[in-house]
Parts: C-alpha cells; structure tokens; sequence
C-alpha cells in the first residue's frame, strides 16, 4: 500500500513540479541550491518541531520539505543534465535529513516515556542509513541494486501517515506504524543483501601488489578488458530526485556523470 501511495504521490507531484521547476531556472535558481533549501526546512521541522513533540508542525514542514526533491530533479530534466556533484550532494543530504527526521522521533520518544517506539525509530534511522549504503556499495562493484520493499518515499510515507494518526488521538497505531516500519527496513536491508549476493556470484576482484584490490571486478571466465563496471559516462536523473536513487525515473543524459 506504501508503494502505491508513493508512486501516485510522485505522479501527481511530477505534474505540478515540472512547471515550478522550470520557473525557478529561469530564475537564476539551481538544483542544488534547492536540495539545500529543502533540506534546511527538514532539519527545522524536525530538530525544533519534532524533538518537541510538535509533531502536526514538523510534519507539515516536512512534508513541504520534502516536495524539493521532486524539484530538484524537475530542474535538472528541464536544464537537460546532470552533474556527478548534483548527485553526490542530493544523496549526502537526503541521508541527513532521514537521519534528523528518525533521531527526533526517537529523542521525543525517549523523553516522554514510550522506550518501545523509541528504539524502533532508532531501528528506522539505521536501517534507513544501510540501505542507501547497500546500493552505493554495490554501485562501487559494478551492480544495480534497486530492490526492496521498503525505499525511501515508502519509508516516508508510513512515517507521515502514522504521525497524523497521532494527531488525532490513536497513538498506539504511530507505535505500530514505527515498528511496523522497522521490520520492513530490516526485510529491505536482507533483501539488497541477498539481491547483491546472487548478482555477484562468478565475480572475482583481482588483487593488485602488495593486496590491494582492484576497483572493478571482474566475472570469472571472462576478458579482463569485459569487466563489469558503471558507466561514467551517461548520467541519469531520478524522478523524484531521491538521493539514494531508489526510484527514479532514468532519463539519460550523456557526459552528465550520475544522476541526481
């Protein structure tokens, strides 16, 4: 149901963001200054709102916040490509904000005496963290790592949704949502594990002097000069400029470096 939930989310926002987006490049804005705006809004609502138990405020903040992801990457297919630092950047700030967001449900947690959903915010914000790196990870050694049943826009939108339950009373149902949350990072962790494991199996890395190894692998069987690797030279360009590229829409753009 997450996944529903985000993917139409995405198209309806798709529609309203390319517009904006536009107009903000012909203003002189560029994506990454609106990957750090947005997330400025997020560390606002959640380190003063949220860590304070104002949770209708932080979300809303939040929510808002998060819309610049799908900015972001509406300017960058507007302008036409993107660049390996646009990309770096949003990634690098998309996991400082999952971690703002998770770290002050867990501090407002704590302080308020409810241990449980604490510790499975704190589950959240690891996991959370593992998963973009499991995908970074297996990038570096040449395979695509996209699976998984709970990925960021999903992780977010349970997140959003059991806080308005809060807000209107049913607490237990945002414990429930933050646990359940937890058990599905931890299902998506195995997942890119095992996805990488069965991917990679037949790859060898050769092992250059003195041990180091070498950065691409190589299939056994194969010529070296067949290596398996990334291209660095076609860039792509998530939909809704998630960071840990864990569903954008690819739209290649040749000698732009990784999208954003």
């Amino acid at each position: 149901m997450a996944k529903i939930l985000s993917v139409l989310g995405r198209a309806g926002a798709a529609r309203v963001a390319a517009p904006v987006g536009k107009a903000l490049l012909r203003a002189g804005v560029t994506p990454d200054v609106v990957t750090l705006i947005g997330t400025g809004a997020v560390l606002v609502g959640a380190l003063g709102f949220v860590a304070r138990g104002h949770i209708l405020t932080g979300l809303i903040i939040i929510t808002l916040s998060v819309c610049t992801d799908m900015l972001d990457g509406a300017m960058a297919r507007a302008r036409g490509y993107s660049t390996p630092f646009g990309a770096f950047l949003d990634s690098t700030m998309d996991r400082i904000a999952d971690a703002a967001v998770f770290g002050s449900l867990a501090f407002w947690l704590g302080n308020t005496g409810h241990p449980l959903p604490a510790i499975g915010a704190l589950i959240c914000l690891a996991a959370g963290q593992v998963i973009s790196y499991a995908k970074a990870r297996a990038q570096s050694v040449g395979i695509e790592c996209n699976v998984g049943i709970a990925e960021r826009a999903e992780r977010l939108v349970i997140v959003g949704v059991g806080g308005l339950f809060y807000i209107f009373g049913l607490d237990i149902v945002f414990w429930i949502a933050i646990w359940v949350l937890a058990v599905l990072s931890l299902i998506t962790v195995a997942q890119r594990i095992l996805y990488v494991r069965k991917q990679a199996a037949g790859m060898r890395t050769p092992l250059g002097t003195g041990g180091a190894s070498a950065p691409a692998p190589e299939r056994a069987g194969t010529d070296p000069a067949g290596t398996t690797g990334t291209a660095a030279t076609t860039g792509t360009i998530g939909t809704a400029g998630t960071a840990d590229g864990d569903s954008g829409d690819p739209v290649s753009s040749p000698g732009s470096g990784a999208g954003a």
